[in-house]
């Protein structure tokens, strides 16, 4: 038989379905892929169950329901005070992920080469590769991981398309300041580069930090490709309802791949979405004390336990060192925990290219239910 794309030679599967099949396997608690293992708010389930009894259930446009782009659009001009045509500038996609794919499929020629913060999302680096696009790490360093300027300056060349910047950032949980985020902006601006903001846990953040999107800065929102999703913001992983951002010709050709992947995206749930972003400023302070409230309980036991690190100021999860524990990388140790321990958790540096950083860490989602928590502190703990 004929051999398979060469664009796939050096895939895996991904660390996320590695770990939970492992889970499943030794019955541990799975702290690792990053979903709640809980439901989200009741209101959005009954929007959607009233929106297919009102006969939302045949295709959408494939740029997304009119109703979702306008809602989109009203919560970044009420939130951010950043204008975009719901017509022209916001596309609704298969989730984030979806999204983050046809930015970099549409923007991308074989060769360019395009930025990667790492320890990054996986799903950047894939997307690339399949796009013909070459990934260039750029290290953000522990333990605050902050980008040394000179480093990202020296990773740009006349290859180079795009930088990918997530903020907040998965799996570190920092929020990125005003003056990090300047920085990337001016050598974006310097270099004619465009910039992927993916903003997904832009509501997620906790005591004086706060998200500001790439986009608000000066010059940067014709050059910045926004995307975010209600998976995060609503504890709904699973309706895959995200969004894309930009000017109108990037978004004239983000849909033009979008058309051909999944044409459109669920009615119902882009009905009920719209409805649900209507909600958000009697929704967010409830939704940010309980995701809080799970932080400052994992991270308090977490102590504890003897893990000493700095309290994430976003996303739900925590990058925690683990050398005064143990002397295995992080994979290694991983599976120690799984096995010996019950608990799940991902070796991070599946999201690292170039540096080892990632080996002297887990990464650990407090997403959870507090029986959840509870109990991998107690597999965790020295009598377990």
């Amino acid at each position: 038989m004929k051999s398979t794309s060469v664009k796939l030679a050096d895939f895996k599967d991904s660390i996320f379905g590695v770990i939970s099949r492992l889970a499943r396997e030794h019955q541990a608690v799975n702290l690792g892929q990053g979903f709640p293992d809980f439901d989200g708010p009741d209101f959005m389930k009954d929007l959607v169950t009233k929106k297919m009894k009102e006969g939302h259930n045949q295709y959408a446009p494939f740029h997304g329901t009119p109703s979702l782009r306008t809602e989109v659009s009203n919560y970044y001009k009420s939130f951010y005070q950043l204008d975009y045509d719901p017509e022209t500038q916001v596309s609704i996609t298969v989730g984030a992920t979806e999204a983050i794919y046809l930015v970099i499929t549409a923007l991308t020629n074989p060769g360019d080469e395009i930025v990667v913060l790492e320890p990054f999302y996986d799903s950047y680096v894939a997307s690339i590769k399949m796009s013909g696009g070459v990934p260039v790490p750029v290290t953000m360093h522990a333990p605050d991981f902050h980008v040394d300027k000179a480093e990202l300056e020296k990773a740009i060349t006349p290859r180079t398309k795009m930088i990918i910047l997530n903020n907040p950032h998965n799996p570190s949980g920092k929020v990125w300041t005003r003056e990090e985020l300047q920085m990337v902006c001016d050598i974006a601006e310097k270099n004619d580069l465009y910039i992927l903001s993916d903003e997904v846990y832009e509501f997620l953040v906790f005591d004086e930090a706060r998200h500001i999107p790439t986009a608000t800065f000066a010059g940067m929102k014709e050059r910045t490709i926004t995307v975010s999703s209600a998976g995060k913001t609503f504890g709904l992983t699973g309706w895959k309802i995200g969004w894309i951002c930009a000017n109108p010709e990037i978004s004239r050709v983000c849909r033009l791949v979008h058309q051909y992947v999944t044409f459109a995206v669920s009615t119902p749930m882009q009905e009920a979405v719209a409805e649900g972003l209507k909600k958000l400023p009697e929704y967010l302070p409830g939704f940010v004390s309980l995701y809080k409230g799970k932080r400052d309980f994992f991270y308090a036991e977490m102590k504890k336990l003897g893990f000493e690190f700095a309290s994430p100021k976003g996303t739900y999860f925590m990058m925690v060192p683990i050398s005064k524990k143990t002397n295995l990388n992080d994979v290694d140790y991983a599976m120690k925990l799984i096995k010996e321990r019950k608990v799940a958790t991902v070796p991070p540096s599946a999201f690292y290219l170039k540096s080892t950083e990632g080996a002297k860490f887990l990464r650990f989602c407090f997403a959870k239910k507090e029986e959840t928590l509870t109990q991998a502190i107690a597999n965790l703990s020295p009598e377990a």
